[in-house]
């Protein structure tokens, strides 16, 4: 792993990196890449790799050759990774957060792979996607509808939420919706409210969306 992108600060998106980084440094020769908003490195060199909760990796083993290098993005900012390319996208949330879509940089015009991270209602990031040519969609589905009060104020999705938001997706556009982020004790019961507001059968008559269930274990290849 060269690069990591980071989309918030929050503990479930973090956590492992502390550890990631201490168990391949010493193999590299190159610091690990993060790429995140400067509101997220500010607060990973503040409460994690402070000297404290663990060591600063931007500084060991020295200043100049240190085991991670810390990249500051921008919504909307576009940047190469390697053969790929990446937008920061919008997303609206407690904290300072972002998505991102990727896609191969060749060739020119080659479909987009967008990931929300953690977002609630996003006119902005639906303004985006409908301006791009849109191979796949990960978007977050935190809470079940019984706990939509809570999903609100969280700044989440739940399944009635995310009915309203993927509803933005202008109707020309067709690709597969994957759902990710659900709380795991309530991961049956939001997949089965998301599937009572849609028929995920693709060659179905009719299909406004075809949703599916992001698990363990499912790669994607980016160009």
């Amino acid at each position: 792993v060269n690069h990591v992108l980071l989309t918030h600060c929050h503990m479930d998106h973090i956590a492992a990196l502390p550890l990631m980084l201490d168990a391949c440094t010493s193999l590299r020769k190159e610091p690990v890449t993060v790429h995140a908003l400067q509101a997220t490195i500010d607060a990973l060199r503040a409460h994690v790799f402070n000297n404290t909760i663990w060591p600063d990796f931007s500084k060991l083993p020295t200043a100049d050759r240190p085991f991670v290098r810390f990249s500051p993005v921008e919504i909307g900012q576009t940047f190469r990774i390697g053969e790929r390319e990446v937008e920061v996208m919008p997303a609206v949330h407690t904290v300072p957060a972002c998505g991102y879509a990727v896609r191969p940089a060749t060739p020119t015009g080659a479909a987009w792979w967008i990931f929300t991270g953690d977002t609630e209602r996003n006119p902005a990031f639906w303004a985006r996607l409908n301006a791009m040519d849109v191979a796949a969609l990960v978007i977050e589905t935190a809470f079940s509808d019984r706990e939509r009060d809570l999903a609100r104020r969280a700044l989440h999705l739940a399944p009635a939420t995310l009915a309203e938001e993927i509803d933005r997706i202008d109707q020309t556009k067709h690709f597969p919706i994957y759902i990710t982020h659900t709380k795991p004790a309530e991961t049956e019961m939001i997949m089965a409210e998301v599937l009572r507001f849609d028929d995920t059968d693709v060659f179905a008559n009719g299909v406004r969306h075809d949703v599916r269930m992001l698990r363990v274990g499912h790669e994607f290849e980016v160009g």
